[in-house]
């Protein structure tokens, strides 16, 4: 057995090389975003699974593989705060000063969502927005040019995936394409603090 289908076999095929450069990882990933397909890969907290942020086929794809609810909506990475007023209606003002000085990820809570899939928004509204500082998500993010999904990889209920080789065969199955960076990464994360925000620029601290 040659050394690349062990590297096949040891993700159901989804792997195309037994070593891949980040820009190989970022090429493929947008090439499989762009066709509304799922990515399982590397975020500034935990491993992930994502989609185009505003393409609601691909949206609930991750649902059904999760087996979560779509009235349980998901978070977005973004890249830079400048984006905001795309997709969020009236930005408050309080969130600008939020992003500005969080050091650790920070997950903030919207309200007002627009531009993004139907099915991702809440029922109130609002959507989940991070800003990422990671270098692959970041790069991945300014190559798409456009908002993706985050979401744990793992079904809903389970134990979040903090390392690669948590993630179960199931989700790896399941995806489209899976990120080799990172892979061998054992340098423990934390989930992002989570904060929402209110009419008139009220804070309700959902996470520390």
């Amino acid at each position: 057995m040659t050394e690349d289908r062990s590297a096949e076999e040891a993700t159901g095929g989804k792997k195309l090389h037994n070593k891949r450069t980040m820009h190989d990882d970022i090429k493929k990933a947008v090439e499989v975003l762009k066709s509304g397909g799922i990515i399982l890969y590397p975020t500034d907290t935990i491993w992930g699974i994502g989609c185009d942020a505003t393409n609601a086929e691909a949206v609930k794809r991750i649902y059904d593989i999760k087996e979560r609810e779509d009235s349980k909506s998901m978070l977005v990475l973004m890249e830079n705060p400048a984006l905001l007023d795309r997709y969020i209606a009236e930005v408050p003002e309080v969130a600008w000063d939020l992003v500005e000085v969080s050091t650790t990820p920070l997950t903030v809570i919207y309200p007002g969502a627009k531009n993004l899939a139907a099915n991702l928004i809440a029922e109130d509204g609002s959507i989940g927005i991070r800003f990422t500082k990671e270098e692959f998500t970041r790069r991945l993010l300014q190559r798409f040019r456009r908002p993706i999904v985050s979401t744990s990889a793992n079904k809903s209920g389970e134990k979040s995936s903090v390392f690669f080789d948590e993630i179960s065969e199931e989700i790896k199955e399941a995806v489209d394409y899976i990120v080799e960076y990172r892979q061998d990464d054992r340098i423990p994360s934390e989930p992002s603090s989570v904060i929402k925000l209110g009419p008139g620029g009220q804070i309700e601290i959902l996470r520390k």
